[in-house]
């Protein structure tokens, strides 16, 4: 074996090693929609790429670009609109902050002149229908989501290129960052030096409660006398302040609240994007629920609001000086204290399925919308959360945080042992990801113990074991919209499944992520959202 292979192994083997830890604000993060891994990563891997020519100074070299787009993202990117995001990172906008109203004039403007403005300043030569290249039966060998960026001077020099890899939830890496750490380096962060050294320092801090698996995030609460909440709290409190976590953890929920209601208000005549020509559902659901037909609601003609204001209760009122608790017991346990157990016993299911609905039609009109963990499962834990907050919270801000920082603990075990990407093993990597995420998160509001948020969470994957991804069109919404609404309510069905039991279960969570993995490396590629079998293929388009 040659040294630089020897060192490599090492290095995949050091990364198999790594502990399952990353920031819930990795895993959760506001972008548009339809797709995390088609349109949320490309963007972010196109703006990357801009940057690394600013600071390399070659910028003003540059003449004209090719990208290439390889595997999945070929075969059902442009319904996913991957084209147009990969446009909209070139001028260097990011999925959180491009505003989604302005895109597709933009967009139609690059083709009309042939031109785009790198980095919103430097006009060049280009023609989305040649220097955009659409790679169907090629794959780059590290990941089925590959991209590759060239860019040429006038004299068609090339002056430097980068392949890119979008892996699910937004995350974005390439072959250096993949040896160095394997995981999320790039994310959110065009400067490739600092964000790898801002990584290191995160990965250092965390490892105050580390965890890999379940078992080992069970053992760590149950040492410490804290829920999972607690735990995935005190590891963000290594890199953020107390203040901090609220407000980013409100600033996520109320981003999924402004999508359900977006959703649910939005023209009920309206047409998704694309041939299918499907119509929006959500608004009409909704009109049927407030009118009382589904049951015992409000009869009032508006939205009822769940965003939570972060300006409120400074964290120190709240909960008292940081340095107050620091020498006595964890800051989580005055943050997110012990509850008492919930009883369920509100219907759930139409409240579910319009809240999801909502949330995934907003999604493929490329909308505001919440990785969680995915764009196409981005309806799931948002619907499951608005439905606690509405009928059954008694303090909307603890559950929150509770909630989300509960999701995000089981987000990071399927990340680390199998995938969150539908292209690498399916549906289940997403949609079954997210109903896993929302019963276990659910489970913990309502007062559930460990083991019985542990069960829950196996319930919700076990049973979506197997799912395909196979959009209709390349299209994220046949039958993806729907699949967030039956998700939503089998994360509820689990959920009291596990609250009627006592924790103790047949089939562990660990078990359950395993067999995930291995039922996708097994599932051919034709289901992998690729659009090239299942319903993609046997439901005509007309």
């Amino acid at each position: 074996m040659s040294t630089a292979t020897q060192k490599k192994q090492e290095k995949v083997e050091e990364r198999t090693d790594h502990h399952a830890v990353v920031s819930t604000f990795d895993l959760f993060s506001v972008g548009i929609g339809p797709s995390s891994s088609h349109t949320v990563g490309p963007m972010r891997a196109a703006k990357i790429f801009i940057h690394d020519l600013k600071t390399h100074k070659v910028l003003e070299r540059v003449h004209t670009l090719r990208v290439d787009m390889f595997g999945s993202l070929a075969l059902t990117g442009a319904g996913h609109g991957t084209p147009d995001a990969i446009l909209m990172g070139i001028e260097g906008e990011s999925p959180d902050q491009v505003e989604t109203s302005t895109i597709k004039s933009r967009v139609q403007d690059i083709h009309t002149n042939h031109s785009i403005r790198l980095d919103g300043t430097h006009r060049i030569h280009f023609n989305p229908e040649k220097h955009l290249i659409f790679n169907y039966f090629k794959s780059l060998p590290q990941h089925p989501n590959g991209l590759r960026f060239c860019a040429y001077d006038s004299d068609s020099n090339m002056v430097a290129t980068n392949e890119y890899f979008s892996i699910g939830g937004g995350f974005v890496v390439n072959e250096e960052t993949q040896l160095d750490h394997g995981e999320n380096v790039y994310y959110k962060q065009e400067d490739k030096d600092g964000a790898m050294a801002e990584r290191r320092q995160q990965d250092i801090a965390v490892v105050a409660l580390p965890f890999k698996t379940a078992d080992e995030l069970i053992a760590v609460c149950k040492r410490e006398n804290m829920t999972i909440a607690q735990v995935v709290y005190e590891n963000e409190l290594r890199w953020s302040t107390p203040e901090e976590i609220r407000t980013k953890l409100l600033k996520i929920w109320n981003t999924m609240d402004e999508s359900i209601r977006n959703g649910v208000m939005a023209c009920p005549t309206d047409m998704l994007p694309g041939d299918l020509k499907v119509r929006r559902r959500a608004p009409a659901l909704y009109s049927k629920l407030l009118k009382g037909l589904y049951g015992p609601v409000k009869t009032s003609t508006e939205y009822h609001t769940n965003q939570i204001a972060t300006s409120t209760i400074p964290m120190e009122e709240a909960i008292g000086h940081p340095d107050d608790h620091k020498n006595t017991f964890p800051m989580s346990l005055s943050v997110l204290p012990k509850r008492q157990r919930k009883r369920f016993f509100l219907p759930a299911l139409d409240y579910l399925s319009v809240y999801a609905i909502a949330v995934n039609e907003e999604n493929a009109c490329g909308g505001r919308v919440v990785t969680a963990p995915t764009n196409g499962a981005a309806g799931t834990i948002p619907s499951v959360m608005k439905y606690y907050l509405e009928f059954i919270s008694e303090h909307p801000e603890r559950d929150v945080m509770e909630f989300l920082l509960t999701t995000a603990a089981i987000g990071m075990l399927f990340k680390r042992g199998a995938s969150i990407s539908a292209a690498e093993v399916g549906c289940q990597g997403e949609v079954g990801v997210a109903c896993s995420m929302a019963a276990a998160g659910f489970t913990a509001v309502m007062g559930g113990s460990v083991d019985q948020v542990e069960n829950a969470a196996e319930i919700g994957m076990e049973h979506n074991l197997g799912l395909t991804c196979d959009p209709i069109g390349g299209l994220v919404q046949v039958p993806c919209i729907e699949r967030n609404a039956l998700a939503a309510v089998k994360a509820i069905a689990a959920a009291q499944l596990a609250l009627n039991g006592e924790g103790d279960h047949r089939v562990s969570l660990d078990q359950v992520i395993e067999t995930m993995r291995q039922t996708g490396v097994d599932m051919m590629s034709k289901y992998k959202e690729t659009s090239q079998g299942g319903l993609a293929v046997n439901v005509p388009m007309c």
